[in-house]
């Protein structure tokens, strides 16, 4: 039985457990040892983070290989047509070479949280929500393809890592699910959580209540 902990990382927060410039890290949120995140989230995106005590399923989620597919809400400057989305679909040429293909669409501005502090933006400028899915994990490649087709990101949420998504998390909350590892790495699946709390969502201290959910209006 493997350990798995989704955490909504706030804004801001380096995904790893220690820092020498000070800066703020998993260690302010996740008080469980031996764990270790499975995959990256850059220090200025926010959403979804796993961390694990299991290698394996560590390398199932985090290699490439797997093509383990990610969701992004992505706020992008201005107002991308359908040809531009179309590249992103195709795939775009970065430095590191050929993006592949993503699933890319516009949708409504998502039910979220606020973000602490705001983005920087004029009350007449334009901005788009975008919805992108992809099956890599090169650094910044989201807000790298944006840029690539003209639309930079003023904002990057991730909100479902293959089957796992943040759901009701608030920034900086957590909760923990057990993992079945069967022989066949394939074959990984969801156990049923343990009746002792493993189903709770665990809240950050109060320290960190600053980044607890805003609803729209509240």
């Amino acid at each position: 039985m493997a350990t798995l902990i989704l955490l909504n990382k706030p804004f801001n927060v380096l995904s790893q457990f220690s820092d020498s410039d000070g800066r703020c890290t998993l260690k302010q949120y996740i008080s469980q040892s031996d764990v270790y995140p499975a995959g990256r989230l850059d220090y200025d995106s926010e959403g979804l983070l796993l961390l694990t005590d299991d290698g394996a399923l560590q390398a199932q989620i985090a290699n490439p290989k797997h093509k383990m597919v990610k969701t992004y809400w992505v706020q992008v400057e201005g107002r991308p047509t359908e040809e531009d989305l179309q590249r992103l679909r195709d795939g775009v040429e970065l430095k590191d070479g050929p993006t592949r293909p993503a699933k890319v669409s516009i949708i409504n501005e998502p039910d979220v949280w606020a973000r602490i502090p705001p983005i920087r933006q004029r009350a007449n400028d334009i901005t788009t929500w975008l919805e992108i899915r992809i099956s890599e994990g090169r650094n910044r490649q989201v807000r790298r393809m944006t840029a690539n087709i003209g639309y930079p990101t003023l904002r990057l949420i991730r909100s479902r890592i293959g089957n796992w998504g943040i759901d009701d998390l608030a920034p900086g909350e957590h909760k923990v699910v057990d993992i079945h590892m069967p022989n066949t790495p394939r074959q990984n699946r969801p156990a049923q959580r343990h009746a002792r709390g493993s189903n709770a969502i665990h809240r950050p201290s109060r320290l960190h209540t600053r980044n607890k959910r805003q609803r729209k209006g509240d």
